[in-house]
Formats: structure tokens, sequence, C-alpha cells
């Protein structure tokens, strides 16, 4: 079980953009922080009104983008445009090649997390896909998923049949339990929370747990958002 603080992630800062990444991104690097299970990038995001990423490309990744606060406008060569905003799962699986461009059409700052992994299968057709959730259950929800047992329940399909991505947003004093897997990747995307092993994690903390086995996590006063990445097989 390793401890990351949100503060001691990389971070790029441009005016426009404030960037912190949780494994080596752009011109931050350290070969030992290079991803963990598929999960290859984990950037969270901040984007000033009337700004954003111009048309730029990308191939063989699943991109997984979940929007905190404000609105992210996508469009790509496919020709799929949409709004991304709080409660909408967005996922574009890159393939053969895409070029996309995300931007901040709205009157207040943009954040989203966006997460990329590697698919099991490359040069895939390109596609998108976007879902609405239901996060008032309390429970940890299945939103982009390639997980057999996730078949039918998640929100959005990934071309990665060992790994998902859950959300649960937990009222003050709620707990979940973490699935078992091999590789888990554990970030509160809002609030505090508590996880068994750990002790107290803050906003934008993470965890990386090898042979997770079950741990509980419960929230903090003031509730918690938690982004939780399983994946079952090795890198």
């Amino acid at each position: 079980m390793e401890i990351h603080r949100a503060q001691e992630r990389f971070r790029t800062a441009d005016g426009w953009l404030e960037s912190w990444h949780s494994f080596s991104f752009g011109g931050h690097y350290d070969p030992a922080n290079v991803g963990f299970g598929f999960l290859v990038a984990h950037n969270d995001e901040t984007v000033a009104p009337g700004t954003g990423f111009g048309t730029h490309p990308h191939q063989d990744l699943e991109i997984v983008t979940w929007v905190l606060r404000g609105a992210l406008a996508h469009r790509d060569s496919e020709g799929n445009s949409g709004s991304v905003y709080p409660g909408l799962a967005q996922r574009m699986s890159a393939g053969s090649g895409i070029q996309h461009s995300e931007w901040n059409d709205g009157a207040e700052p943009v954040h989203y997390v966006q997460m990329w992994v590697r698919p099991d299968r490359f040069d895939l057709p390109p596609s998108y896909e976007q879902a609405e959730l239901d996060l008032t259950t309390g429970e940890l929800i299945p939103v982009a998923s390639g997980l057999a047992r996730h078949a039918g329940t998640t929100a959005i399909r990934l071309n990665q049949e060992s790994a998902g991505m859950s959300v649960a947003r937990l009222v003050p004093g709620a707990a979940i339990t973490l699935p078992a897997a091999q590789y888990l990747h554990l970030f509160v995307a809002a609030g505090t929370a508590n996880l068994e092993g750990a002790g107290d994690l803050a906003t934008a903390d993470a965890v990386r747990i090898t042979h997770a086995d079950g741990e509980r996590v419960t929230a903090g006063p003031a509730g918690a958002e938690l982004l939780v990445w399983e994946m079952h097989q090795s890198s």
C-alpha cells in the first residue's frame, strides 16, 4: 500500500491551465513512476474559461474523463461532440488514431480528472461514448469498465477486459468496501476519507494497493467522492 499525497504530484501550470499528474507526464519524468497496472495517466486538471486544448492526436489509449465542476466541451475527428459535466462519464477510444479538442466554453473554470488506460487490443476503430450516472445510492458505481463482472452494469465500456473504474459519492460517515484486485488505485476527488490500513486521506490524495483485499473506506465529516480503478492482471 503506497500513499501519494496531493502536493507530491508533478505540477504543470501555464496561466490558463493547472494540471497535477499522478504519473510521469509531458516534461515530467520519473522512471520509477510511469504508471500503475494498466493506468498510465491520471491528471487532475483545472482549465480557465474560454481556453482549453486545441485539436491534438491520440492513438491506442482508452481515455476516461470525469468532471468535478463546470463543463468540458469535446469535439473529435470522428464527428463526435458533447459537453461533459458532473455526473456524466465520457470515454474516448483513440484506437488506430483520432484527433480531438477539449475546451471550456463556460464562464467558470472547469475541474476534471482525466485518466488513460492501455487497451487490450491495438488499432481498433476510434470510438466515443458518454452516459449519465446516478450517484445518490452511496454505493461504488461502475463508470467505465471492461471487466466481465461489470457487464450490464457499467455506464460505458472499456476496450480493456482487465480494468474498470468506479465512483462512489458518500455522505459524511458512510463507508464502502473496495474490490479485491491485483492492482487498485484509489483517488479522493473531493472531501476527505479514512482508508483501512492507511489512515486519513485529504482531497486529491491517492493510494496504490497491490493485492487489495476488500479494505474499507469511510467518508470524512464533509463527505467524499472517490474514484477507484481495479485491475486484475499484471501490466
